[in-house]
Formats: C-alpha cells, sequence, structure tokens
C-alpha cells in the first residue's frame, strides 16, 4: 500500500506530500509505441525499487509492461497511431496506416524525403487531439492524486496538458539528446550532425530547415492559443518543441562531450540506457543461438527497429551479402510484418523471426546491423556489441554520427548498399581497427541505468 500521506490543497489545483519521509506517488506516462514504452517501464520498475508509489499510464495494449514493472496500470490515449512491436501488424484507423506507408515510401528515396514527409505528418502524429489529451490527463490526476509525473519528451500534448495543470513532472527524452532543443536555432526535425556516408546538397537542408521551423512556428502558436484557453494563470508555454520539465531532464543516453547545449535551469542525467534488469536468453532462443554457433563462428542479428522492419528489401540485401560474403557467419533477421517475404533466407546459417529479444539477445551476438535508434544503440554499447548503423530518419543520422565518432559503428547509407558494403563494414568493426572512446565504453555505459536514473530523479523530487 501507499505510505500514509497528509495531503492538502495546492493552491495550483494539486495536492503535494507534507511527510518529508514517505516516497513520492509518481505517474510514468507513455505514448503507445513499443519502443517508448519498453525504456519507460525500465525506469518505472526502477523508481518502484526505489520505494515510490508508481503508476504506469499508457494504451491498453501495454499493459503487460505494468506487470513486468510490478506497478500500477493507468489506461491513458494520448495519440491516435499505435505500434505494440510491430507497426505494420498493429492494428491502425485508415488514416494513420496510410501515412505509415507514405512514411516507409518516403524513407526508399533518401533521407531528405523521409525527414520532410515526417515534417509533413508531424501535426496530426503528435497534436491531433491536444484538448482530449488535456481532459484526459486532467481526469487521470484527479484520480490518481499523483506529487509527480515522468512524461516522454516526445509526447507533446501531455508535457502541455502538465504545463497546463501547473503540476510537477520531470521529462524524459527516449531519443537523441538534440530533441531537447538547447539553442534558438536548433530546430526539432532537423539533424543536429550528419555522419560522413549520408551528407545532404544544401538545397536539401535548406527545405528541410525551412519546413521544421514552419512546424516549430505551428506547434508554438497552437501551444500559446490551448494554454489561454485552459490555463489563462499558467506562464506561457513558449516554444512547443523546447517545452521540458523545469526541473529535470532524463537522456536514455550516454553523455558525450559534443553533444548541443542544454538548456539552462534545470538538471540534466544522462543514464546512459535504459534497459532494467538483466533476464536470461528465453530457453528457445538459448537453443537457436547455440545451434547457429555449432555451424558458425560469429552471429550477427539484423534489426530495423518496429517500424523499418518494413524496408524487407535492405533486410534481404543485407542478409545475403552477409551470407554470401562470411561463410563462417550466422545471421537472425527481425522481420516484422515481412517474416513471410524473407522466409526463403532461412536456412542452416540463417533464422528469420517476426520479432527476436533484442535486450537478452545482444551478449550471445558478435555484431548487429541496426538502423540507428536510440535504443538499439545504447544497448549495443551496453551489451559491448559493435554494430553497423543504416540510418533511415527521425534522429537516426545523429545517433549515427554519434557511433561513427564514438567508434562503435560503421555507418553505410541503407538505399545505397553495394555487394561488399556491409561485409566490409562487420570486418573492419571485428579487426578492431578502431577502439571505442572511453565515454561509450561498455563499463561506462553499464554503471548506469534506470536504478542510476530512479535515485537522481527522486533526489530531486525530494528537494522540490
Amino acid at each position: 500500500m501507499a505510505p500514509e500521506r497528509e495531503a492538502v490543497p495546492h493552491t495550483r489545483g494539486t495536492q503535494i506530500c507534507r511527510e518529508r519521509d514517505s516516497m513520492p506517488r509518481i505517474v510514468v506516462v507513455s505514448p503507445p509505441f513499443a519502443s517508448h514504452a519498453r525504456p519507460l517501464a525500465s525506469l518505472a520498475a526502477a523508481l518502484r525499487g526505489a520505494g515510490a508509489d508508481v503508476h504506469f499510464a499508457c494504451g491498453n495494449g501495454f499493459e503487460d509492461l505494468a506487470r513486468w514493472a510490478r506497478v500500477r496500470f493507468e489506461p491513458l490515449a494520448v495519440t491516435r497511431n499505435a505500434n505494440t512491436g510491430v507497426a505494420e501488424s498493429t492494428p491502425q484507423a485508415v488514416r494513420e496506416a496510410e501515412r505509415l506507408a507514405d512514411f516507409v515510401d518516403a524513407t526508399r528515396r533518401g533521407a531528405i524525403p523521409a525527414l520532410l514527409t515526417q515534417a509533413a505528418h508531424r501535426r496530426a502524429d503528435m497534436l491531433a487531439d491536444p484538448h482530449g489529451v488535456l481532459t484526459a490527463v486532467r481526469g487521470l490526476h484527479e484520480r490518481v492524486r499523483p506529487d509527480w509525473y515522468v512524461a516522454d519528451q516526445l509526447s507533446y500534448p501531455v508535457t502541455l496538458a502538465l504545463h497546463c495543470l501547473r503540476v510537477p513532472y520531470a521529462t524524459l527524452c527516449p531519443g537523441h539528446p538534440s530533441y531537447v532543443l538547447g539553442e534558438a536555432d536548433a530546430y526539432f526535425g532537423l539533424p543536429q550532425a550528419w555522419p560522413s556516408r549520408i551528407r545532404p546538397a544544401p538545397h536539401e537542408l535548406l527545405a528541410l530547415r525551412a519546413s521544421v521551423k514552419d512546424n516549430d512556428e505551428a506547434f508554438t502558436a497552437a501551444f500559446a492559443a490551448i494554454a489561454r484557453t485552459a490555463a489563462p494563470g499558467a506562464p506561457a508555454p513558449g516554444r512547443a518543441f523546447a517545452l521540458t520539465s523545469p526541473h529535470a531532464v532524463l537522456y536514455s543516453y550516454p553523455q558525450l562531450p559534443w553533444l548541443p547545449v542544454r538548456p539552462r535551469g534545470r538538471a540534466h542525467f544522462f543514464a546512459g540506457h535504459m534497459v532494467g534488469q538483466e533476464e536470461p536468453l528465453p530457453a528457445s532462443w538459448a537453443h537457436r543461438v547455440t545451434a547457429l554457433r555449432a555451424r558458425t563462428r560469429r552471429v550477427v542479428l539484423v534489426a530495423l527497429g518496429t517500424f523499418l522492419s518494413a524496408r524487407d528489401d535492405v533486410l534481404r540485401t543485407v542478409t545475403e551479402s552477409i551470407l554470401r560474403a562470411h561463410r563462417d557467419v550466422g545471421v537472425i533477421v527481425a522481420a516484422g510484418a515481412r517474416t513471410d517475404a524473407l522466409a526463403d533466407l532461412a536456412g542452416p546459417r540463417c533464422l528469420v523471426f517476426p520479432s527476436v529479444p533484442q535486450q537478452e539477445l545482444l551478449p550471445h551476438l558478435d555484431a548487429m546491423v541496426h538502423h540507428g535508434g536510440a535504443n538499439s544503440f545504447t544497448e549495443c554499447v551496453r551489451a559491448g556489441v559493435p554494430a553497423v548503423v543504416l540510418p533511415f530518419s527521425s534522429d537516426q543520422f545523429s545517433v549515427a554520427a554519434d557511433a561513427e565518432r564514438a567508434g562503435v559503428g560503421a555507418v553505410l547509407d541503407p538505399n545505397a548498399l553495394g555487394e561488399r558494403d556491409v561485409p566490409q563494414a562487420l570486418q573492419i568493426l571485428w579487426t578492431g581497427r578502431r577502439r571505442p572512446l572511453d565515454i561509450v565504453s561498455t563499463a561506462t555505459v553499464r554503471r548506469r541505468g534506470p536504478a542510476w536514473a530512479a535515485a537522481r530523479l527522486l533526489a530531486v523530487m525530494n528537494r522540490a
């Protein structure tokens, strides 16, 4: 049971805890996307382990994560689309499914078309029903009466709702730290760095900058209008994409010295990764890996994330090139909804499955080919597994540039892969021609994580 509280009215519409020694009641709010919900559930479990009374608020398809974290579940819809593990296999409304297909098609045309398409979709994806989200969060707050929230930084309507309700919250940035804007000329949707193999032309960058700047102005105007109506006494929210907790921002990422300037006036914690308590590889997968090892010397995982597994053309190109070039290498492919289309690849040296237990599997691998998602990047570093990074969209170009600069991965253009590109990149990684920097060494990253982050967030909450 939660500790006894002396709850008193707060002048801003919430309640505060008067017992200095009691732990706070915290609601961790996640959008209904597996790549966001899993890290947030790991943090929820760590906060519970530190003694807090924790509730996990997410879409109905994610109640199992609350059970895994051993926290209370609160159903909360914060967006119209969802991704419970494989985007193409998750039931979607017609318009959301069309936007997903449009995005996948855009990735085939290159980096700038993909980013421009995401910018065009941003209003529908990220700010579809802000008034509805505000009403839902207000109802949640009246029902649960938490002392604090932890909000996903990319759930902008949730952050706006918390701002309007004037309740204390911390921000978790699940992607690249540049998503938290610290400078006036930084824009959400404009990569802060590019890897050496992917360098858009100046005119392409100008077009992208203009598009994301328009989004910045439109979102900021929308936030201001909503705040004026819903919370006329609250401070103005300012730039929409820069709105984060005034208390603490947590990054599921290593603290790299070349990252952009952080916003002032709040604590910044770099957790390195958001992998929860280590769990053994499921028996069925342990058997598969053992059998694969008996036939090969090395094993590589090829996985492009919960959205980009739709790029089965890249999955095929990568897998076939590895199998042809390295006769002593086995491949595991996470094929998502394209498993049937890639079934012909399966054989003695190749396993093809819709999804894999990536966090548990990584310590048993020799390399991974991934899309540059922040989770894949940090999980590989934590496991000490080198990576070939194929960025397609979003923050993946910034993540890929960090992997390249830190010496933990090789970066290639997924739309311009030659027959020898991936095999040669793997060979360079395996021969150790470049050692990782100490700041992203496995030991450095493993020292942090959800428990480290929970302790620091609770310290901020207790001080406040």
